[in-house]
This record gives C-alpha cells, structure tokens and sequence, in this order.
C-alpha cells in the first residue's frame, strides 16, 4: 500500500506558453478578473499568464520555446542584456513557482495549450510514478464522463523535462483542440 499523498497548498493554472494558443490565455484572463470559480479553501490557486509578450504579439514564442527552457543550464543562465526573453521569462517562473525541484515549489501546475492535432481535450503526463497526479486524472475522467479524456503519457527513463509545467511537484499538461 502506497503512502497517502501530502496535501496539495498551491495550484498554478498557466496559459500563454505558446502565445498563439489563445484557449489558455483566455481562461487565465477570465480567471484573473473573476476567480470565484477555482479558489477552494486552504487552497491557494493562482492563475498565471506565462508569456506575455509572446500573446501580445500572437506569435508562438519571441526568442525561443518557453517550453522548452525549463533545464538547469537555462535556469542557471546569468541575467545579462542579450539573454533571451523566454529563458528570463523561465527564470522568473522559476522563481515564483519553484524552485523546481525543491519542497518550495507548487504543488501542481497545469499548463493549458490548444493544438491543431484532433486529440480532443488530452491530459498530458511526464511521470508513471507520481500517484496523486493518477488519483487525479482518475477523478477528472470520472467527472467528464462520459465525454472522453485521453490521457497521453510522455515519459522517458532518462529525459529530464524542460517544460513549463516541470517547477511543479505534479505537472500536469491539457490540451484542448
């Protein structure tokens, strides 16, 4: 018998990593001008535009992919002048919702993107391991059904994610068509 799961304390909701996936940023906007609907109590859930400039522009990134500069090297980078926007953009996410891979960082983070790819609303996960994300997608499927909700496992035995989602002790991927 597995060990109960700690109890989850914060929630980040990102949309915008991908500036031209207006789904995300629509919610978030939504949820920052009225978050009644996602605050629970004791729980602190904080709605987050990732990529500001890159939605202002409806370009998918400015630089490079937000998503993909979540890797220590990135987030080691020293703050200088030519640094790339998205790399400082991961830097000060990191700082927020991180450290990733510390106890400090939130507990979950789901990071909302759109795709063109007919997947219908997909729950992407990074890790076969981590049972309160299952107990989780579990509990989403239930509540969905019976509308359908793949769930698209992208796992790698030695791949370490970069993504934006990765600060998060349960990162958690949704994509909706």
């Amino acid at each position: 018998m597995s060990a109960p799961c700690a109890r989850v304390r914060r929630v980040g909701l990102f949309g915008g990593t991908h500036g031209n996936e207006l789904s995300g940023v629509l919610l978030v906007r939504h949820w920052q001008e009225d978050g009644a609907e996602i605050q629970r109590p004791g729980v602190e859930v904080k709605p987050f535009l990732t990529n500001p400039r890159a939605v202002e522009r409806c370009t998918r990134y400015i630089d490079c992919d937000l998503n993909r500069v979540f890797d220590p090297k990135s987030l080691g980078r020293p703050v200088v002048e030519d640094i790339p926007y998205e790399v400082r953009r991961a830097q000060e996410i990191n700082h927020i919702f991180g450290p990733k891979g510390s106890d400090d960082a939130y507990d979950l983070i789901f990071d909302l993107h759109n795709t063109t790819s007919n997947m219908g609303g997909t729950i992407i996960l990074e890790n076969s391991r981590d049972d309160f994300t299952f107990q989780m997608v579990h509990y989403i499927k239930n509540a969905l059904a019976p509308e359908p909700c793949p769930v698209l496992l992208i796992e790698h035995p030695s791949l370490k994610y970069a993504t934006t989602r990765s600060v998060a002790k349960h990162p958690v991927g949704k994509y909706q068509i």
